[in-house]
């Protein structure tokens, strides 16, 4: 029974402590970054050192791909991502993983929203909240989840596991939050942040899911034990 939830586990065995340490490092830099830019409305020193935000900061044909890559993280193109992610983990008969491709990105975007709200980071404006960046942590909690749902069915190892959740981790990142700063919607240190939390929420989502459908599992086993041991014998 504990191989089977062992191979079923949305999130394998040998990823939790390499995966655990990198969610604790990224509420680290979360944290940490939040303090620095709390309150601001303009971008620090880092972000400048990045790229320097104006209004024309791309231009056609470029801008059109960055209008592209944040239609994903807007409400109708999260929605679909979301319920294709869920409906080919239901094909592949990996409900836990399909639990998370949905909890772990809303998790994730609902810690953004609150963050936001704490830091009070502010670009173009007072009522744009920009400190994590929600567009960059949806997609990366996304990536993260199908990684996660890819080295469970390869087997993988912890090295290769790792490796693969975190470069898929860092190329929807990556993706997503290029559009942010190219379109000038957020500075490259929300970007960090966003990235950071997905990396912080989807391995302990993916924990939550294993506990929770093992302790289920659990109960229906017990239950359908009793139900036996009463059935008269003959």
């Amino acid at each position: 029974m504990a191989a089977h939830r062992s191979a079923r586990a949305v999130l394998p065995p040998s990823l939790r402590a390499s995966l655990g340490l990198i969610a604790a490092l990224a509420a680290l830099v979360l944290a940490a970054v939040g303090v620095l830019y709390a309150g601001h409305s303009e971008p620090g020193a880092l972000d400048r050192w990045i790229i320097a935000p104006t209004a024309d900061s791309v231009r056609p044909p470029w801008r059109n791909v960055a209008l592209a890559t944040d239609f994903w993280g807007e409400p109708a193109g999260a929605a679909l991502l979301v319920v294709a992610a869920v409906t080919g983990c239901l094909l592949l008969r990996r409900p836990r993983a399909a639990v998370l491709a949905a909890v772990g990105p809303g998790l994730a975007v609902a810690t953004t929203t609150l963050l936001k709200h704490l830091v009070g980071r502010t670009i173009h404006g007072a009522d744009n909240l920009s400190y994590p960046s929600g567009h960059t942590a949806f997609l990366t909690a996304l990536a993260l989840a199908l990684a996660l749902l890819a080295t469970g069915l390869r087997g993988l190892g912890r090295t290769a596991g790792t490796l693969l959740v975190l470069a898929a981790a860092l190329a929807a990142g990556a993706a997503m939050g290029w559009a942010q700063v190219a379109l000038v919607a957020h500075y490259p240190t929300d970007v960090l942040g966003g990235w950071c939390t997905a990396l912080m929420v989807v391995p302990a989502a993916a924990w939550l899911v294993d506990r929770t459908a093992d302790r289920l599992g659990e109960r229906s086993a017990d239950g359908g034990e009793r139900a036996a041991d009463q059935l008269p014998r003959g």
